[in-house]
């Protein structure tokens, strides 16, 4: 193994906290990480076309198309439960107000290769008769402002907007996440650690395993790191967003985390919304 090895994840603080001690060399026989902050959006590129480095966060939605070059990693990610993307609208007498009044309408969605995109369409299957309008792909911290400001009808947001959605005015219309465990019995699958296949995972599984068990080991080590990164989130939110999005699943997904996985990937790909995969593929 290389005595460096590079890699993208996003500068939300559940990513931060989980890599601050290896990010930061507190992470006994690690080479050196050097970091590239960078939105799902842009990782998921990366990793699709083939030019991203060896080690990835990416979206789960975005797996199959990368699965041939790159391992999915059995920790490191975001899966859950109670921690889903939200569907927002204004409120206000003319907001949409019951799902079946989002056909034709503008939705706002921060990546087409995001797991929230994918359960949106999962579930607006289900739920909207006439199918969605417009699909307008933008940054997830812009999002809420266009719904409030009513540039867009409805907005798909993810990580801390669950804490903030509130404070701009805007109305829940479905928690997806809820929606998926309550049709699935599974946890959420958001996002995936992904290495080259020509690495040692096991290796860097381990590595993984050490930073985040200090990270709960040393809960406030990290905190400037975070903050730092963190995209002027008061520290309760972004303490919040730690609490919900870093768990037992980060640690090992573990039977239940591969078989939301594998039935997510399923149902898109029954949709046509993503490429079939190879089952073997996946451990």
């Amino acid at each position: 193994m290389t005595t460096e090895l590079n890699i993208a994840f996003s500068p939300c603080p559940n990513d931060t906290f989980v890599f601050h001690a290896w990010a930061h060399g507190l992470v006994p026989n690690a080479p050196k990480l050097n970091v590239t902050y960078a939105d799902i959006d842009i990782t998921n590129t990366l990793a699709a076309d083939g030019e991203g480095p060896e080690v990835l966060k990416i979206s789960y939605a975005a797996l199959p198309w990368v699965l041939e070059r790159y391992k999915l990693l059995p920790c490191g990610g975001a899966l859950g439960r109670g921690c889903g993307p939200l569907l927002l609208t204004a409120s206000g007498p003319h907001a949409v107000k019951r799902p079946e009044k989002l056909a034709g309408r503008r939705i706002a969605v921060p990546s087409e290769r995001s797991t929230a995109y994918l359960l949106f369409r999962l579930w607006a299957a289900q739920n909207v008769t006439g199918g969605i309008g417009e699909i307008v792909v933008m940054p997830f911290d812009e999002i809420m402002p266009a719904v409030r400001d009513g540039h867009i009808d409805a907005g798909l947001v993810i990580h801390e907007a669950r804490f903030t959605y509130a404070s701009y005015g805007l109305n829940m219309l479905t928690d997806l996440g809820s929606w998926w465990e309550s049709d699935t019995g599974l946890p959420i699958p958001l996002g995936a650690i992904i290495a080259r296949r020509d690495l040692d995972a096991d290796a860097i599984t381990g590595w993984i395993h050490s930073s985040l068990q200090y990270a709960w080991d040393h809960p406030t080590d990290s905190r400037d790191y975070v903050l730092s990164h963190a995209q002027e989130l008061a520290p309760e939110v972004a303490k919040s967003h730690i609490d919900l999005y870093v768990n037992d699943f980060s640690m090992n997904l573990g039977d239940d985390g591969y078989a939301a996985i594998s039935a997510l990937l399923n149902r898109a790909a029954a949709e046509g919304l993503v490429p079939a995969i190879d089952p073997a593929l996946l451990r």
